[in-house]
């Protein structure tokens, strides 16, 4: 990290925010394309400082987010993940069709603290049906395995990095206060405005082509 740190003070790392603009530049450039091919991006911060904005900015684009715990092998056993969320899937259906009514007491408890379980750890990623193109991640060092996984997988990181973590496995580093409520909330809300401008992007362009044969 020592590229992206300004200057020690006290022991403590001042982190050089020019750098940090042309590092979030880069960043939001490769979410924009991404997003405008129909990629889509999995925002991952479980850390308190992190879990709101996670799950409100992912929320807002229509994007997926881990906030509570990574499960290991989300991504890697893919599969299996989707069976958890399946089964989410089949209690709720279960809770609105009227059979919870039909069972003993005891049973239904049973089975809404199971949803309860699933809707915290999977509830963010219920609809995504295919791995992700990318994860924004909120400190590496403490989501080491969600990065772990996406390495072997080869799928892009993007990451707020602080001057405790390895820059080295993130493919787009944005130094940072991983720490800051307020730092981790700007970051991933541009990373969100970055989504939506592609989006919108793609869309112009769908538009434009449905026009052509028209204008000729």
């Amino acid at each position: 990290m020592a590229e992206y740190i300004y200057c020690e003070r006290n022991g403590i790392y001042i982190i050089d925010l020019q750098k940090t603009v042309k590092k979030l530049e880069e960043s939001y450039n490769f979410v924009r394309d991404l997003a405008a091919n129909n990629g889509t991006i999995l925002f991952v911060g479980t850390k308190k400082q992190a879990t709101d904005a996670v799950r409100e900015e992912a929320a807002r684009v229509g994007m997926y987010y881990v906030n509570a715990r990574w499960l290991g092998g989300m991504l890697t056993n893919f599969k299996t993940m989707r069976t958890r969320v399946d089964r989410l899937a089949q209690l709720k259906k279960m809770q609105e069709d009227g059979t919870f009514d039909m069972l003993p007491k005891k049973e239904v408890m049973k089975h809404l603290g199971e949803m309860e379980k699933l809707e915290k750890y999977l509830g963010g990623v219920k609809d995504m049906k295919k791995l992700p193109s990318a994860l924004f991640v909120v400190d590496p060092r403490k989501e080491h395995n969600a990065i772990a996984e996406a390495r072997k997988l080869h799928i892009p990181i993007v990451a707020i990095v602080d001057t405790n973590c390895d820059p080295d496995e993130v493919d787009y580093v944005i130094p940072a206060n991983d720490d800051a409520i307020r730092a981790i909330r700007l970051i991933a809300a541009t990373m969100a405005n970055a989504v939506q401008e592609g989006r919108q992007g793609a869309d112009a362009e769908v538009e434009e082509a449905a026009e052509a044969p028209a204008e000729e």
